[in-house]
């Protein structure tokens, strides 16, 4: 059976959700649709990148992704398409919404093609984007059209994320993602911890070095109840947390707050191996 996922900042209290569904069913009675998050903050593109990139491989190849964040074509001053409605074909899935520069960040720098959609819509509407165009397109994919019937080939704007800095002894990273559970997951991935640490003890600061962690456990509650901790998730990048408590309430940090972690140096390892 197709199968067709939304992702999209409406919530659930108003019609969208809904109406995007009856569209699609309406059009295809047969096929899967799975909801991936209504629960976006509005226009929060770095969100719903980093929700998608995480589980898009977990849906068979051939899934249809529909990305409602954002949606409005932006037209500039000479009248041309900013921010265009796109297809992108990645990794035998497809993803169907506007590149306001979320495909970057859901694909990073694996291969792609892409087209701009060159579909009517089929209302005189332009600000639901997702069911009048989207729809469409995900109904034309669906039936056996290519991406040359859709549009015409398009390279999607690039956009960098930011990554940690970092010399032989140190990292400097930042909270990249604040899950459901309030915990802080930063842009420092695993490989690069492991490379920079070298076997070596560390201590990881938050707020500015009030909180401190010098161990890296597995699970969350592998430390007593409220107790701060880091671990890799399986996404691969190191999350800051509390057991049973909301990290980023608690602790006052947000996106883009920093982290930063300092390895034990050569010197700092001689002294305190030495007797007096």
């Amino acid at each position: 059976m197709a199968i067709i996922t939304l992702t999209s900042d409406w919530g659930l209290s108003d019609f969208y959700v809904p109406a995007v569904k009856g569209a699609i069913y309406s059009a295809l009675p047969e096929v899967n649709i799975v909801d991936v998050t209504h629960n976006i903050e509005p226009f929060d593109i770095r969100s719903a990148a980093f929700v998608v990139k995480n589980c898009y491989k977990n849906f068979p190849e051939g899934t249809i992704h529909i990305l409602a964040i954002d949606t409005e074509e932006v037209i500039d001053s000479k009248r041309k398409i900013d921010n265009p409605h796109v297809l992108l074909k990645c990794n035998g899935h497809y993803f169907i919404g506007t590149d306001n520069s979320i495909f970057s960040l859901i694909i990073d720098n694996d291969p792609y093609e892409a087209v701009i959609i060159d579909v009517m819509q089929d209302t005189d509407f332009f600000t639901f984007s997702t069911r009048d165009r989207f729809v469409k397109v995900a109904v034309m994919i669906y039936k056996g059209a290519t991406l040359s019937d859709i549009g015409k080939h398009y390279n999607i704007k690039e956009k960098i994320e930011l990554k940690p800095s970092y010399d032989a002894n140190t990292i400097h990273g930042l909270v990249n993602y604040i899950d459901a559970y309030e915990n802080l997951v930063t842009n420092i991935s695993k490989s690069l911890f492991e490379q920079i640490r070298a076997g070596r003890d560390f201590t990881i600061k938050v707020c500015g070095g009030i909180y401190k962690i010098d161990n890296i456990v597995t699970g969350y509650q592998n430390v007593d109840e409220s107790e701060l901790l880091a671990l890799f998730g399986t996404h691969g990048f190191m999350e800051i947390a509390l057991n049973h408590g909301k990290a980023a309430s608690l602790l006052g940090m947000e996106r883009d707050s920093a982290v930063d972690i300092y390895f034990e140096t050569e010197t700092e390892h001689t002294n305190k191996n030495t007797l007096f």
